[in-house]
């Protein structure tokens, strides 16, 4: 029996220079994580990368310990923008100085996204901003909807709006089945940050 299923009309020849939308969410741990992995590599292949982290400033985080230390030829191609106070930011402490360092962020990741600057660009906690009330849902969408073809964009954080997941080309909700902070265990270095 001839087989007539032919992939080649299913599959894009350009793929390879297609970017997609991604988006990382839920409450279990490793959105970060997955999106700086693929941040690895991405760079490895010498892509030009630009993360901002959202909510997050200071600089006691590994991954960053790590990009700092990375060689000259990849670092290169790495930005990393921190736009976010020094403390985890929540719908009862948001402040006018948290306000204020992720409008920063997000006026930096517009202008990278109009001006084609990078091949992947990723918005570390932008769920969050946006769920906060920091970044407009609404412009959010007029500009992943406008990114340029070719660029990959990821969104990572709890609280993804809907309407983030509908314009998405891939989401991955990661949802806790175990935690050893339900036993009292607290954040650990070179785990949690």
């Amino acid at each position: 029996m001839k087989n007539e299923f032919n992939t080649n009309n299913l599959i894009n020849p350009n793929w390879e220079k297609h970017g997609y939308i991604q988006v990382y969410t839920g409450d279990g741990k490793g959105k970060t994580t997955a999106s700086l992995g693929l941040a690895m590599r991405a760079l490895g292949r010498s892509w030009k990368v630009l993360i901002i982290m959202f909510t997050k400033g200071g600089s006691d985080y590994g991954e960053l310990n790590s990009f700092r230390n990375l060689s000259e030829e990849i670092s290169e191609n790495l930005t990393i923008v921190q736009a976010g106070m020094d403390r985890i930011v929540y719908e009862n402490n948001k402040t006018d100085a948290d306000a204020t360092e992720i409008s920063k962020g997000w006026e930096l990741a517009k202008k990278a996204i109009k001006n084609d600057e990078y091949n992947l660009i990723i918005l570390d906690e932008a769920n969050i901003a946006i769920d906060l009330g920091f970044i407009d849902l609404n412009e959010v969408i007029e500009v992943l909807k406008n990114k340029p073809q070719e660029m990959e964009i990821v969104l990572t954080g709890r609280n993804a709006k809907q309407e983030i997941i509908d314009i998405a080309h891939l989401v991955s909700k990661i949802e806790p089945v175990k935690h050893y902070w339900d036993t009292g265990v607290v954040a650990r270095k070179g785990i949690e940050y």
